[in-house]
């Protein structure tokens, strides 16, 4: 999905926007034939997500020591 965020303005910049298509993607789905393999795909983008986010947070307690 492109370059990598180096920075931490542009690590942030990624999590919001992955978030962001995260809430699209839920917007998009209709209840009445959501079915358990949407709900696994919803769970493996949040747990990517979650993935990024600690990755990234080891980052900036690295540059704080």
């Amino acid at each position: 999905m492109g370059n990598a965020a180096k920075d931490k303005d542009s690590q942030i910049d990624y999590l919001k926007n992955r978030l962001n298509m995260f809430m699209e993607v839920i917007d998009s789905m209709d209840p009445e034939s959501t079915d358990l393999e949407d709900v696994d795909r919803l769970i493996q983008m949040l747990d990517d997500l979650e993935g990024k986010f600690d990755r990234f947070k080891k980052d900036w307690d690295q540059e704080e020591e």
